[in-house]
């Protein structure tokens, strides 16, 4: 998600899935905590199952799909159908906990074995958000260090660790919410898969905030008339010299920015900052199916069938275009390297 907003933030909402925004100057506060993807995702304990908000289908319908099998976890995570790096965080934590229940063996190598293989296999789906692969390995330390439970035991453990896991979520995000001030919001589209026009203006709607839509190509005007004084981006993947990873475009916002003497702030919860990463350099960036900028969202194909796409879904944004990066624990500075070690060194 990128934003882009009029200066005084001391009421930064939680990220919301990739899309581009601007933000100007508000004098009343939102309810910016009525929406977030903590909600998009629920397990349903008496039921025993999970279910998530189908956001491909946003902000038309709000259809919930439950999954249950490998396959639908998969396709959920790499369809997008959950999406923003802490919501797939989270999502993989009870699917790990879901999948944990349908291995049916007593041999326990053989059932971590198993897990391993699942964690794998989602992990797979989204190699750039951090989450996902934090949550797996979280899940899989939890089902270690119960491998000596009985089974039931073991299972409460993990979905245990799942349920925490989901409320730090929230906390860390409602504790981000707390540096900012209201604003009013211009959110890019996010080409190619409007995730800014159908999900992050839809959250941000349906929170209170006065947002307004703008293509991605329209960034640099609204900068230029001088209705921006800050801009606000998501991440996936926060490397330990303060190179991030976000939607693509996000890079180029911030390029832009610099130029009009705009400041960048990324929004990144410590759970997005992966401190064994050094740069951007290492940050794997996810490839996606051409098709999706020929045909996706169109009544019919908008270039010829022989014209090749690159279709990246992410970019790196440097460090030294990044005037802050605001946590739950409070706005980190440059230089980065010191900054954001202090933030792990404090929980020690």
């Amino acid at each position: 998600m990128r934003y882009t907003g009029r200066e005084n933030t001391k009421a930064l909402p939680r990220e919301t899935g990739g899309a581009a925004a601007v933000w100007k100057g508000r004098t009343t506060m939102p309810d910016i905590t009525a929406v977030t993807h903590a909600q998009n995702i629920r397990y349903d304990r008496k039921a025993e199952a999970l279910y998530i908000i189908d956001q491909t289908l946003l902000p038309g319908e709000e259809k919930e799909i439950r999954l249950q099998t490998i396959d639908e976890m998969v396709e959920a995570i790499r369809a997008l159908r959950v999406r923003g790096a802490p919501a797939i965080g989270i999502c993989a934590a009870y699917c790990m906990y879901v999948l944990a229940k349908s291995i049916r063996t007593e041999d326990r190598p053989t059932f971590l074995k198993r897990l391993s293989d699942y964690g794998q296999q989602l992990d797979a789906a989204r190699p750039t958000a951090v989450n996902l692969g934090w949550a797996i390995r979280e899940m899989m330390r939890t089902a270690l260090e119960h491998v000596h439970d009985t089974r039931g035991q073991m299972l409460d453990a993990l979905y245990e660790r799942a349920v925490v896991i989901h409320e730090d979520d929230i906390a860390k995000c409602r504790a981000i919410s707390e540096y900012g001030l209201s604003l009013l919001v211009f959110a890019d589209e996010t080409r190619p898969l409007l995730q800014g026009a159908r999900l992050t203006s839809y959250e941000l709607q349906r929170a209170g905030v006065d947002v307004t839509l703008i293509c991605d190509n329209m960034a640099s005007i609204v900068m230029k008339n001088g209705w921006v004084q800050a801009c606000f981006v998501g991440c996936d993947r926060v490397a330990a010299n303060g190179d991030t990873a976000n939607k693509i475009g996000t890079s180029g916002v911030a390029i832009l920015a610099k130029h009009y003497g705009i400041p960048v702030y990324v929004l990144g919860p410590t759970s997005t900052i992966d401190m064994a990463c050094p740069d951007g350099d290492h940050i794997p960036i996810e490839e996606r199916d051409g098709e999706e900028i020929k045909t996706m969202w169109y009544e019919k194909p908008m270039a010829l069938p022989e014209v090749k796409c690159y279709n990246p879904a992410f970019d790196v944004t440097d460090h030294e275009l990044i005037a802050g990066i605001v946590t739950e624990k409070g706005i980190c500075r440059p230089p980065y390297t010191k900054s954001l070690k202090a933030l792990f060194d404090d929980k020690k």
